[in-house]
């Protein structure tokens, strides 16, 4: 992918990220937000930076433990939902537009950085975890949660892209679920890997209303506007019998979801 690929790349995940009903997904996998502040040790005091932050679910949480809190995103739709839920929930956040491969940040200015869902998704990953490090003071730690790829959210993903193709030459977001990826990619910036596995529990009244969690985020929504109607239905279809295969309860749905916490503490 050259430069100008990669350029309109980011530029329509900025677009396409704004799409939907983000707060709800932020609502569903806010649980999933405790177990990365947990392996941070994240408490009052600490400067910390949330990057590909969404609407704030670790921010949020990092500055009600007390931290001095910046979180960005690629997206400015997600930015200014982000600074309304702030401003809405009473935490003091410092918001911007920034890109995870190239934080405009000096060098070893946070006590941590974390990214929840988020940095999983730049289309360079050893660029993102290199800002991510280069950022960290020494010493201390950087944080991912990562969707593991035999998750629903991989395996919905694999769905639309079998309909949408992503670019060439981009890796999965989902190898930063693979344990030994995670480790691989951190280890040339950390004197230390910890890696926790976690599950996320989704309950829906039917899978229909399990479907709408689908399409509330910005990829879906996007597919839902440039496809024709016949083949988001078999789309659709097709993500309707994923529920069916993973729903664990005999009324509604329940569905749980493993990812990975992983937390490298920077050399120095």
């Amino acid at each position: 992918m050259d430069e100008t690929q990669l350029e309109q790349m980011k530029s329509a995940q900025a677009t396409v990220w704004g799409l939907g009903d983000y707060p709800k997904i932020a609502r569903l996998t806010d649980q999933a937000a405790v177990p990365l502040v947990d392996a941070c040790a994240i408490s009052a005091g600490q400067e910390v930076l949330d990057v590909a932050a969404g609407t704030g679910n670790v921010a949020i949480r990092a500055a009600n433990e007390g931290a001095a809190v910046t979180a960005t995103d690629l997206s400015p739709g997600l930015v200014d939902l982000g600074k309304a839920r702030s401003a809405e929930e009473g935490v003091d956040i410092d918001w911007s537009v920034a890109d995870v491969e190239d934080l405009p940040f000096e060098d070893a200015c946070f006590d941590c950085v974390t990214s929840v869902f988020g940095a999983m998704f730049a289309p360079r990953p050893a660029k993102a975890i290199e800002e991510m490090f280069r950022v960290v003071r020494p010493g201390n730690t950087v944080g991912m949660s990562n969707w593991t790829p035999d998750s629903m959210i991989a395996r919905s993903f694999g769905i639309i892209g079998s309909f949408f193709p992503p670019p060439e030459g981009v890796p999965s977001p989902f190898e930063w679920g693979d344990e030994a990826t995670a480790r691989e990619r951190f280890e040339p910036h950390a004197g230390t890997v910890e890696i926790e596995r976690h599950r996320v529990d989704w309950r829906f009244g039917s899978r229909e209303e399990g479907l709408e969690f689908f399409e509330n985020a910005g990829p879906q929504a996007a597919m839902k506007a440039n496809l024709d109607p016949d083949t988001y239905a078999q789309m659709t279809a097709k993500q309707l019998e994923l529920i069916d295969e993973l729903n664990a309860a005999d009324e509604g749905v329940v569905i749980d979801s493993e990812f990975l916490v992983v937390v490298g503490r920077k050399r120095g």
